[in-house]
């Protein structure tokens, strides 16, 4: 079993609880070399990235949806399946919260837990390929013009964008910029690409739901955008530059504990961020003895 964790957040005590239910139902539990000198890890095997990756028979994501997607990315090649756990902030991929943890490896031991399948964009540039499980974006860059571009969808020209960015999502990345920029949000369970332009001037205005086999290309014909892939900055995209974009099905392997309220919390995490309040203002929305309890406020 493999462990990916947050690149600067500790999540030493929430391994411990790993290392505990793992040593006790003999499996060998690796991670980075980085991971484990870092936090001082014990029981737990240092290997390379790519040790990793080959080796591991399953992953635990330890941190936010950030974490899961680049544990995700880490085996696309040879896809095993990833547990998100989420210590983050909103966590909307991760199957379970941290303090339900001990709960969900205890229902992996027992069999109660499946498998889902996910996509990928296969994002193609300048001879090199990325895949992206989330969302591709080209966004505009203050100083550098917006976002302006043609689309052409199975090699046949469809039109074109003039916006502040231009937003490639899969089905389980609808819920990211995508719906940040009016999109619709998407069943993970579908199949296809969304492209949806955020604040644009003129072209296309809606958003598209391509088909899971329809490639798409971009050309890009004026301004200087940050190519952003799953919210990673990887370069700067300059007019002429060709983007080539196709769907990869079965590209990863989500674990679903059976019973998980995690489709329900991501409903009402969807509905608390269409609130015109700051999320610390919400505590002033509870009871008084519940507000003086998540505040730590005894006066």
């Amino acid at each position: 079993m493999g462990l990916v964790l947050h690149p600067r957040r500790d999540c030493s005590p929430a391994v411990s609880r790993v290392v505990a239910w793992t040593s006790t139902h003999g499996v060998e539990l690796l991670a980075t070399a980085d991971d484990v000198a870092r936090l001082g890890l014990t029981d737990v095997t240092p290997v390379t990235g790519e040790e990793l990756a080959a080796s591991s028979d399953g992953l635990i994501a330890l941190g936010g949806d950030g974490t899961l997607l680049g544990a995700m990315r880490l085996v696309a090649a040879r896809p095993v399946p990833v547990l998100g756990v989420n210590f983050g902030r909103l966590g909307f991929l991760a199957e379970v919260e941290g303090p339900e943890l001990d709960a969900a490896l205890a229902a992996m031991a027992e069999g109660r837990a499946t498998i889902e399948s996910r996509a990928c964009l296969v994002v193609r540039y300048g001879g090199e390929e990325h895949l992206a499980f989330n969302d591709a974006v080209l966004a505009r860059v203050p100083g550098a013009g917006l976002v302006e571009a043609t689309l052409a969808v199975s090699e046949q020209p469809y039109g074109h964008y003039k916006c502040d960015a231009l937003i490639l999502a899969t089905p389980m990345g609808s819920t990211a910029y995508n719906y940040a920029a009016g999109g619709p949000v998407v069943s993970p369970g579908a199949a296809g690409v969304l492209v949806t332009p955020s604040a644009p001037l003129n072209g296309i205005a809606r958003s598209l739901l391509l088909g899971p086999a329809e490639g798409l290309t971009l050309e890009l014909t004026a301004g200087s955008p940050a190519a952003e892939l799953d919210g990673v900055l990887f370069g700067r995209l300059e007019p002429g530059a060709v983007v080539e974009v196709s769907l990869r099905l079965d590209a990863g392997q989500l674990v679903r504990i059976e019973g998980s309220r995690a489709a329900a919390r991501s409903r009402v995490k969807l509905s608390l961020l269409d609130l015109p309040v700051l999320p610390q203002e919400l505590v002033e929305l509870l009871p008084p003895e519940m507000r003086d309890r998540v505040t730590g406020d005894d006066t």
